[in-house]
C-alpha cells in the first residue's frame, strides 16, 4: 500500500486544487453540535495567543512567529484520471469552506483592504486546470455555494431543493456567521484571525491508491460525526468498483434510491435491514445471528459470510450483489415496512408490526430467494405463521421468551428458500417443542382447551387488547360488516377518552363474591380468565366500573360486536349471526345473568373461535 501524507495549512489546501466528493462519502451532515465544537476549539487556540499579541499588527510574520499551530485532523485523497477525490474529510473541508465565505464577508463589512479581500475569495474558489470552480465540488450544491458568495442577502430564498448537503450548507453559514460576529468585532480582530485560520491551522492530506480506498475509509471516521455502519459499508462495497462502471451501471444511484426509500420509513433503517437480512441467509443459531447486531458491516466480510457471499477484493460478486440481492431484497423489505402501516392488506404483517414482533422482517427474508415468484405467498404465509405461532404459545400459557428468541433462529434456518407447502410443518414443530417444555412433557396437540382453560389470567394488557381486536375482526368479516373502529386504536389506543380498555364483565362486589362462594383467589383468577373480560372505549369502561351485571349490559349496547353478543336485542334487530353459527358450529347467544358457568360457555367460545382463527 502507498500512503503519501503531506502537512499543509489551510491557505495551501485551498489553492490551486478542486477536491470532487466521492461516491463512498454521505451528504453533507454536520449540523450544529460538531460545527460549534470545531469554532469553539479553534477560537480557544486563537482567543489564547490573541490576549497575549493583540498589540501586534494584523500579519502574517507575526502571526507565524507568535501564534500557535493547531492541528485539524486528517483528510484523504485519491486520484482518478486527473481528479482529486476525498475519501474522506469532506464535512470538515466543507465547513472550512463556509467559515471562509462568512470571513470574506466580514471582511468586506469592515473594509478591509482589496488585495486582502480577494486572497480570502481565492480560499473559496479559484482556477485549477483553466477551469474556474469551488475548491469543494459539492455538484448539486455549487448554486448554494454560489449564493451564499456573492452575498445573497434573503437565505431564504436559496434553492436547497437538491437535498440535505444543500440545506446544512445554509443552515451551518448561519451558525458560524452569528458566532463569528460575536467573536471578531474589530477589524484588527477579524485580519488577525483570519491569518491565523489561513496560516497556522494545519492538515494531514493522505493521499492513497484506489485499491486501498475501501480500507481507509472503514477505519478513519470523521471529526465529531462518526459514520453510520451502511455508510462505512458503502465505502467498501463501491470502492472496489471502478468508476466508470460505477457510472455506467448506475450503481451509486441504485445504492442512494434503495437507501433512501427504506430510510424515509425510520432514521437509518437502512442498518435494520442489512441486520435482518445476514440474519436470514448466513445464520443458523441465536449465537450466529448475534454477530450482526452491531458491526454487521465487519461481519459481512468475515469468514462466517464468506463461504456463500464472497465480497472481500472481489470486484465481480460486489457488482452482482450489489445488482441482484441488494436490489431485490431492499425492495421486498420495503414492501414489508409499506405492509406494516396498513390495515387491510396483508393483515398478519400490519399485526405483527403492531405489537412489535419484528422477528416476522429476518423470516421472510430468509424464506424468499432471489426474484421469488412465489414472494406473495410467502409474506402472508410466515406473517401468519408466526402470528399463529406467538399467539398459540401465549394463550396456552407456553411462552418463554429466551426459549423462543433460540427457536426463532433455528426455524429461520430450516424455512431459508423453502417452499410455501413446508411452513406448516417447521412452525408446528416448534410450537409443540415450546409447549412441551413448558409443561415438562410431551404434548402433541398445537391447541387444546385443558391448556387454554386459564388464558388471560397472565396475559398482558396489549396483548388482551389484541386477541380482542382479532375477535373483533372475526366477527365482522363473517357477517360481512365494517369494523367500528380500525384494529390500530383497539390494540394500541389507550386514551382515556377515546382508547379501549379490557372490561371485567364480572365486578367487584359482594353479589359477585358470593357467585364464587367468597372464595376471593377463585373470584380474581375466574374473572380475569378471557371469557370474563371484554372491551370498551375510555368512558363506558370507567361508568361500567362496579356495576351489577345488568346494568353493565347497558353500557355494552352500541359497542363492540363481542361485547353486544351478551344483549338479546342483538339478536333480534342488529347482527345476522345464523350464517355464522351454521358455518362454524358456534354457540353464540345472549345471558341475562353472568356468573362461573356463563364465564366458562364465554371462555369456550373464545376457544372455538380461536381454533378458527389460528388453526
Amino acid at each position: 500500500m502507498d500512503i503519501s501524507p503531506d502537512k499543509q495549512n489551510i491557505d495551501r489546501v485551498f489553492s490551486n486544487t478542486t477536491y470532487y466528493i466521492d461516491f463512498y462519502q454521505r451528504d453533507y451532515k454536520w449540523t450544529e453540535p460538531p460545527v460549534k465544537r470545531l469554532l469553539d476549539d479553534i477560537f480557544y487556540q486563537f482567543n489564547n495567543n490573541y490576549d497575549d499579541f493583540k498589540d501586534l499588527d494584523a500579519n502574517k510574520e507575526n502571526v507565524m512567529s507568535k501564534y500557535n499551530w493547531y492541528y485539524l485532523n486528517t483528510y484523504v485523497t485519491n486520484i482518478v484520471d486527473g481528479k482529486v477525490y476525498v475519501v474522506d474529510g469532506q464535512q470538515r473541508l466543507t465547513t472550512l469552506t463556509i467559515i471562509l465565505i462568512v470571513l470574506l464577508h466580514k471582511s468586506k463589512n469592515f473594509n478591509c483592504n482589496e488585495p486582502f479581500t480577494r486572497w480570502i475569495e481565492s480560499k473559496i474558489a479559484g482556477y485549477s486546470g483553466g477551469d474556474y470552480s469551488f475548491w469543494m465540488h459539492h455538484e448539486k450544491a455549487l448554486n448554494v455555494f454560489e449564493d451564499l458568495t456573492k452575498g445573497v442577502e434573503d437565505l431564504k430564498s436559496i434553492d436547497v431543493s437538491s437535498g440535505i448537503t444543500a440545506k446544512n450548507i445554509v443552515d451551518n453559514y448561519i451558525i458560524i456567521d452569528n458566532y463569528i460576529n460575536k467573536q471578531l468585532t474589530t477589524k484588527h480582530s477579524l485580519e488577525t484571525f483570519t491569518f491565523y485560520f489561513l496560516y497556522r491551522l494545519v492538515l494531514i492530506n493522505l493521499t492513497v491508491e484506489q485499491t486501498e480506498v475501501p480500507m481507509v475509509f472503514e477505519v478513519i471516521n470523521d471529526r465529531g460525526v462518526k459514520l453510520k455502519p451502511y455508510e462505512i459499508l458503502k465505502g467498501k462495497l463501491l470502492g472496489q468498483i471502478d468508476k466508470d462502471e460505477l457510472n455506467q451501471l448506475k450503481i451509486n444511484d441504485i445504492w442512494e434510491q434503495q437507501v433512501k426509500k427504506i430510510n424515509e420509513y425510520h432514521d437509518d433503517e437502512i442498518d435494520d435491514f442489512f441486520t435482518y437480512y445476514l440474519k436470514a441467509k448466513f445464520s443458523k443459531t441465536r449465537a450466529e445471528a448475534n454477530r450482526f447486531d452491531n458491526d454487521y458491516h465487519r461481519a459481512l466480510f468475515s469468514d462466517f459470510v464468506k463461504e456463500r457471499l464472497d465480497l472481500d477484493h472481489n470486484t465481480a460478486n460486489v457488482k452482482r450483489f450489489l445488482l441482484n440481492d441488494f436490489k431485490y431484497f431492499t425492495n421486498l423489505y420495503e414492501k414489508l415496512l409499506k405492509y406494516s402501516f396498513e390495515n387491510d392488506t396483508h393483515r398478519e404483517i400490519f399485526y405483527n408490526a403492531i405489537l412489535d414482533r419484528n422477528t416476522q422482517y429476518m423470516l421472510i427474508l430468509s424464506a424468499c430467494k432471489l426474484n421469488d415468484e412465489d414472494e406473495k405467498r410467502k409474506i402472508d404465509t410466515i406473517s401468519f405463521e408466526l402470528d399463529r405461532l406467538y399467539n398459540l404459545l401465549l394463550l396456552q400459557q407456553g411462552y418463554d421468551s429466551n426459549l423462543f428468541a433460540t427457536n426463532v433462529y433455528k426455524l429461520n434456518a430450516e424455512i431459508r428458500e423453502m417452499p410455501v407447502e413446508s411452513y406448516r410443518k417447521i412452525f408446528d414443530k416448534y410450537l409443540l417443542e415450546m409447549l412441551s417444555a413448558s409443561r415438562g412433557s410431551t404434548v402433541s396437540n398445537t391447541l387444546s382447551y385443558s391448556y387454554f382453560k386459564d388464558a388471560g389470567i397472565s396475559l398482558d394488557i396489549r396483548f388482551k387488547r389484541y386477541f380482542f381486536a382479532r375477535i373483533e375482526r372475526f366477527i365482522a368479516d363473517n357477517t360481512n360488516l365494517e369494523l367500528k373502529r380500525n384494529m390500530y386504536d383497539l390494540i394500541r389506543n389507550t386514551g382515556s377518552k377515546n382508547g379501549f380498555h379490557i372490561e371485567h364483565i364480572v365486578s367487584e362486589n359482594d353479589e359477585n363474591y358470593e357467585l364464587f362462594d367468597n372464595d376471593e383467589e377463585v373470584f380474581h383468577r375466574e374473572r380475569n380468565r378471557l371469557g370474563g373480560l371484554l372491551l370498551l372505549k375510555g368512558r363506558d369502561n370507567q361508568s361500567s366500573n362496579n356495576e351489577k351485571y345488568v346494568d353493565k349490559l347497558k353500557s355494552y349496547s352500541n359497542t363492540l360486536y363481542w361485547n353486544e353478543t351478551l344483549r338479546e336485542d342483538t339478536y333480534k334487530s342488529k347482527l345476522d349471526f345464523k350464517d355464522m353459527m351454521k358455518e362454524h358450529n358456534l354457540n353464540f347467544r345472549h345471558m341475562d345473568t353472568f356468573g362461573p358457568e356463563e364465564l366458562e360457555e364465554r371462555h369456550k367460545l373464545l376457544y372455538e373461535i380461536t381454533k378458527i382463527i389460528w388453526n
